[in-house]
């Protein structure tokens, strides 16, 4: 799992039929600190996520189709959920 930024939507006037009413994202992958990694990387959508959100980002291909229900899905990559807070703890024994 990733932690993204949502930077875009996409629109598909062709798309696998699995996709049907599904949106896709374009989603920046982040450093814990809130830098830019690597390159952005389209993504669907389960949480109805929009421009500016931080998402929780799977990149499982297994793991996204099923957590947005759609198994034997061609699916890379899914948003699943909000993120609202990072606190990073140090020094924990």
């Amino acid at each position: 799992m990733l932690i993204a930024r949502v930077i875009g939507e996409l629109v598909a006037t062709q798309k696998h039929a699995s996709h049907e009413g599904r949106k896709l994202l374009l989603v920046q992958p982040l450093n814990l600190d809130g830098t830019d990694r690597g390159d952005a990387v389209v993504a669907l959508d389960a949480v109805d996520a929009g421009v500016g959100d931080k998402v929780l980002l799977v990149t499982e291909g297994y793991c996204a189709m099923t957590s947005v229900g759609r198994p034997n899905s061609p699916i890379d990559m899914a948003v699943i959920g909000f993120i609202d807070h990072i606190e990073l703890v140090h020094g924990v024994a």
